[in-house]
Order: C-alpha cells, then sequence, then structure tokens
C-alpha cells in the first residue's frame, strides 16, 4: 500500500487506537499478539476440550438434557415402566449402549413417534426398530459353544468365512443369538452366545472380573525366566500393560503345555504376551470361564447353560 494510500485511510477512518469498537472486540487469538497481549494468529489454538469454561454453556439437545440413572430398580418395572434401552436389550436386539445409539439415530419409535432417550416403555406400548415390532416374548437362553478354529466370532462375516453361529441347532436358529465376547479366528474353545442383552452386557462389562483359563501349546522348552514377566505383569510391545497372570507349564512331547489365567480381556491378550516373551503359539484353546468349564464338549457343539450355571456366575435375576 503506498504512503497516499495509507495516510488517506487514516483521515477517513482513524488509527486503531482511535476506534475503540475495534480495540475492545478483538476476537480473541486473531490479530498481532504484540499490542494486545493475545496468542498471534500462528499461535495454536486452544482445542475446545482444553479451554477453561468461560461464560454461559451452549444448550445441549433436550433429548440428553435429562437422563435418568440407569440403576435395575423396583420403578423399572412399576408404574414408571422399564427404560426403552434396557426394554431393547431385554428383547436381544442389541446392548444399552448401542440401544441408545439406535434411539438417538431416529431407529426407534414408541407408540408411533420418534422414541428419544431416556423414555420409559409401558405395558401394552409399541416399540418399532426400523418399521419392525420389538417384544420381549422370546426366551432367555444362554449357549456354550466350543469354537473350533477357523470360525470368526461374529454374528455374520462379509468374507463368507463361517461364523459362531453357524454352530446354532434349528431348535433355537429362530433366536436372535450374538456372542459374547470374542475369541479369536485361529483360536478354538468356550464361547457364550445369548439372546439376552442385558445378560451379555453384565458379562463383558469390565467389573464383572470373570476369570477366563487358557491351555496354550507352544513350541519346544520353556524356562521359568520366560515365565516370569507373564505372572508379574507386562508392557507390551503396543503400550498396553498386562495384569499378572498365574502361569502354569507341563513338558508335552517336546514342546510345553501351559496353562494361563488372566482377569482381564485384552485384544489377543495371550497371543501378545508369547510373541513379547519369544514363544511361538502351536495351539490356543480357552477351557473356563468364571465357573463354567468346556468340559468334554467336542468342537462345533453346543449345550444350554443350567439355570444353576446362570446363577453360579451372578447373573441369575
Amino acid at each position: 500500500m503506498s504512503r497516499f494510500s495509507r495516510d488517506t485511510r487514516i483521515a477517513t477512518e482513524g488509527t486503531r487506537a482511535d476506534r475503540p469498537d475495534r480495540q475492545h472486540h478483538q476476537t480473541p487469538g486473531k490479530g498481532p499478539g504484540k499490542r494486545t497481549g493475545q496468542p498471534g494468529r500462528f499461535h495454536r489454538e486452544v482445542s475446545r476440550q482444553d479451554a477453561p469454561c468461560t461464560g454461559t454453556p451452549r444448550p445441549r439437545d433436550d433429548r440428553r438434557a435429562f437422563r435418568p440413572a440407569d440403576t435395575d430398580t423396583p420403578q423399572d418395572d412399576g408404574a414408571l415402566g422399564i427404560r426403552l434401552n434396557k426394554y431393547l436389550a431385554s428383547a436381544g436386539v442389541c446392548s444399552r449402549r448401542k440401544a441408545d445409539e439406535l434411539i438417538d439415530q431416529g431407529r426407534v419409535l414408541l407408540n408411533g413417534r420418534r422414541a428419544r432417550t431416556g423414555d420409559r416403555v409401558l405395558p401394552g406400548d409399541r416399540v418399532t426398530l426400523d418399521g419392525r415390532p420389538v417384544a420381549t416374548s422370546e426366551p432367555r437362553i444362554c449357549l456354550m459353544l466350543h469354537k473350533p478354529v477357523r470360525v470368526v466370532s461374529t454374528v455374520s462375516d462379509p468374507q463368507g468365512r463361517t461364523t459362531v453361529l453357524d454352530f446354532v441347532p434349528k431348535e433355537y436358529r429362530h433366536l436372535r443369538l450374538y456372542p459374547v465376547g470374542r475369541l479369536d479366528y485361529y483360536s478354538e474353545g468356550l464361547i457364550l452366545l445369548t439372546n439376552d442383552g442385558v445378560l451379555a452386557q453384565r458379562l463383558m462389562h469390565p467389573s464383572n472380573c470373570q476369570h477366563k483359563v487358557y491351555e496354550v501349546l507352544v513350541r519346544g522348552p520353556v524356562t521359568e525366566r520366560v515365565l516370569a514377566p507373564m505372572r508379574q505383569g507386562m508392557t507390551l510391545a503396543e503400550g498396553d500393560v498386562t495384569r499378572p497372570a498365574r502361569v502354569e507349564a507341563v513338558s508335552a512331547q517336546g514342546n510345553t503345555l501351559l496353562t494361563i489365567t488372566l482377569q482381564q480381556g485384552l485384544n489377543r491378550q495371550i497371543r501378545r504376551m508369547c510373541r513379547d516373551s519369544g514363544l511361538t503359539v502351536l495351539r490356543l484353546k480357552r477351557i473356563a470361564e468364571g465357573a463354567l468349564a468346556l468340559g468334554t464338549l467336542p468342537p462345533g457343539r453346543v449345550r444350554v447353560l443350567s439355570e444353576q450355571e446362570l446363577f453360579q456366575l451372578g447373573l441369575h435375576d
């Protein structure tokens, strides 16, 4: 800008100091930092999460403004009905958290209107998901499957691989069953299938702390020095820290059979522990979960859990 143009602009508009409207209403974080004490335009802006809370907070969506406590109290089944997310979970549709997502997406209708988070279902109410009625008339059931190797622990697989539901007997295929937890593709052993979303949520919640026992065949002999980090807790290559595990070892025809008991469920935890310990896994099998034992159940076979077994797991209502 030429000297003449600048002088003309100052004469008609005044200097920056003469314009209090700009001086006092300058946006923080904009403009030169020397004059205002604010960070310059190239200074890293504070993120919305890190910034201090000042002024009046932006009002939240009215659907989330009030969310009653999600507890199993007598009022859940009394005059106030049952919470909608619990109703969907009890019907075997999904977990409560996923149910909240479906409700927020507008896919759930209650008596013909779009449902909102926190709604309660009363006797005689009609609930639909994607236009299909949702009812809790299905009997609750929990199955134990001895998952074979090369089977995915999902309801369906886009690659067309065999899933755990392919082993469900015909008399249970009309139920909306899904696996509780996971067991990786090349592992075998105990996995549960259920149509009860509440039961599945309790089983998978970290506070449940159901210990799991695995038989792991590794190549060659294994020394106590190699097993010590597993027993004490170790930091995996990805940065995850494991809790101390119970590890027993016996010789098995030139190889070593480990029995490992875990109190946590990191993804592929045992394989990663063995990898970082320099061990090669030849076979991995889950043989127990909490009070449940796989026993002599053959691979690919299913049996129904008894009420006593559900009670031992602490899942009987």
